[in-house]
């Protein structure tokens, strides 16, 4: 059976800030102090505090929920890659292709409020 043919996703955004860093740090158990420590990720090469990159990875499977329904996101396959840290007070938002590719798949992403990619992914949903 082909598999279901996609379509744009629905958009998702989130101003990340402390309230989210904190409850997702809760969440999932991850207290990195890269995320929740100023003085010590201030030491990092990113120089400041960053949130958890599977926050906006969940803001992706977010938006695959709303656009094809909790249903599909069981038989989907999604590959990604981190490309840039967020950073607290950034704003992500979700994208997509405007139709997937000749494979079947479509080219998905997070981007921060600059425009600038900071996750990058393929979504191939089931039949």
């Amino acid at each position: 059976m082909p598999a279901r043919r996609a379509i744009p996703l629905l958009p998702r955004s989130l101003r990340v800030g402390e309230e989210q860093v904190k409850a997702y740090a809760e969440l999932s158990g991850d207290y990195n102090p890269l995320h929740l420590d100023e003085d010590f990720a201030r030491g990092t090469p990113h120089g400041a505090r960053i949130a958890h990159g599977t926050l906006s990875l969940n803001l992706l499977w977010q938006s695959i929920a709303a656009t094809y329904g909790d249903d599909a996101i069981a038989g989907c396959t999604l590959e990604v890659r981190f490309i840039k840290p967020v950073y607290l007070d950034d704003t992500v938002i979700t994208r997509s292709a405007d139709a997937e590719d000749a494979d079947g798949t479509l080219a998905v992403s997070v981007e921060n409020q600059r425009g600038e990619t900071v996750i990058s992914g393929r979504l191939r949903l089931a039949a």
